[in-house]
């Protein structure tokens, strides 16, 4: 089941997250490439609207762990997108500052994002070398070399990644060879090797850069982000969080977890912690975000408002209802952003990606330049 399913979520784009377990399953297949597509099986998406309900011990903040990549799945396969960005906050939504109370909230997020990358996804289960994946980076591979002989070669790291029609090819140096002598292979030859791990710590890294790049980790950016949440220059940058109130830390919480403009937005409890004003406005902020949402909580009426597919976790089952937005293929679009501030407070008009031409487009381009060739005109290499 967990291979079937592999392959039909190369049929589904905007999938986010799919957690398989090794189940066998009578229900309707994919019209793409006839593997299972049901609701056997969590899925997220870009436009997913999810309440994970239960008791309390049933296992829901596991399952939900499971799908951020907090705890590492025993048995069966967690698929998730090579770009993905979850922001995920936790039951207990203070433990994410309480080792930073004498930093500002504006200090902590810059702290937090310094290296390129979430801090907190650092130290996730996930993220982890097992005893497996030290061994698989000890191993000796045999790799074709340009001239056809056979070399012994030991992984050294992944120096990058390319897209190819449907998977990603990533740029192998091997120990003792310089980068020059890199080798390309498929995400799929370096699984095989036992180097998953590796591939999915690129993965993660491409994809927090691809998040953070078009915001710089500037003071008055992140005021500014601050201010969106709800927490003023004054107490964003100005004052240290052991001084703030339970509802101005929350603010800081999930302004910081928001920061690298994730696609999936996880939240354990958020009515344990927020007023109802604040959960109004949460609701209202959900309604317009442009990624999926997840939310475990028990209150009904907050849940029902919003969440037209319900994860009811009992007995170490999870008992999926309401139809999977990932099934309705809705497209979900991101909003650019337009202008960026810099460390001096200018304010930058930020270009958006290039428009891609259509095969006919670029020949009738092709050909006006070779006309304008043909009559002696210039022609610039940005135009070539």
């Amino acid at each position: 089941m967990a291979a079937e399913a592999a392959s039909c979520v190369s049929c589904f784009t905007d999938l986010a997250i799919v957690l398989v377990v090794n189940i066998s399953c009578p229900c309707l297949s994919c019209s793409i490439c006839s593997c299972c597509v049901c609701c056997c099986f969590p899925q997220v998406s870009l436009s997913s609207r999810v309440a994970c309900v239960g008791p309390n011990g049933a296992g829901k903040s596991t399952l939900i762990k499971v799908l951020t990549g907090e705890t590492e799945a025993t048995e069966g396969t967690v698929w998730k997108n090579p770009n993905l960005r979850i922001a995920y906050v936790a039951q207990h939504a203070f433990h994410h500052i309480e080792q930073h109370l004498d930093k500002t909230p504006n200090e902590y997020i810059q702290w937090r994002y310094a290296v390129g990358e979430d801090r907190e996804a650092l130290v996730k289960a996930t993220r982890q070398d097992t005893a497996e994946d030290k061994a698989a980076k000890e191993k000796i591979h045999q790799i074709k070399g340009e001239d056809g002989t056979m070399l012994k070669l030991k992984v050294d790291k992944l120096l990058g990644r390319r897209k190819l029609k449907k998977d990603y090819e990533y740029e192998v140096q091997w120990q003792g060879k310089g980068p020059e002598a890199a080798t390309w292979l498929t995400r799929d030859d370096l699984v095989e090797m036992g180097l998953e791990k590796m591939v999915m710590d690129l993965d993660m890294k491409e994809a927090a850069r691809a998040g953070l790049m078009l915001r710089p980790l500037t003071k008055a950016n992140v005021e500014k982000h601050l201010g969106v949440l709800g927490l003023e220059a004054e107490f964003a940058t100005h004052a240290h969080m052991r001084g703030l109130s339970g509802g101005q830390k929350v603010k800081v919480v999930l302004a910081a977890c928001t920061w690298n403009q994730p696609h999936i937005l996880v939240m354990d409890e958020p009515t344990n912690y927020l007023d109802r004003d604040s959960l109004g406005a949460l609701a209202g902020a959900i309604r317009e975000f442009g990624g999926g949402v997840v939310i475990i909580s028990h209150h009904n009426e907050f849940t029902s408002a919003l969440c037209p597919e319900k994860w009811s976790v009992a007995d170490g089952k999870v008992n999926i209802t309401g139809a999977p937005q990932v099934l309705t293929r809705e497209k979900v679009e991101f909003k650019v952003q337009e202008e960026v501030t810099d460390a001096f407070g200018n304010t930058i008009k930020v270009k958006g990606p290039k428009k891609e031409l259509s095969r006919k487009e670029k020949k009738a381009k092709a050909k006006e330049r070779a006309a304008r060739k043909a009559r002696g005109e210039e022609v610039s290499e940005s135009e070539e």
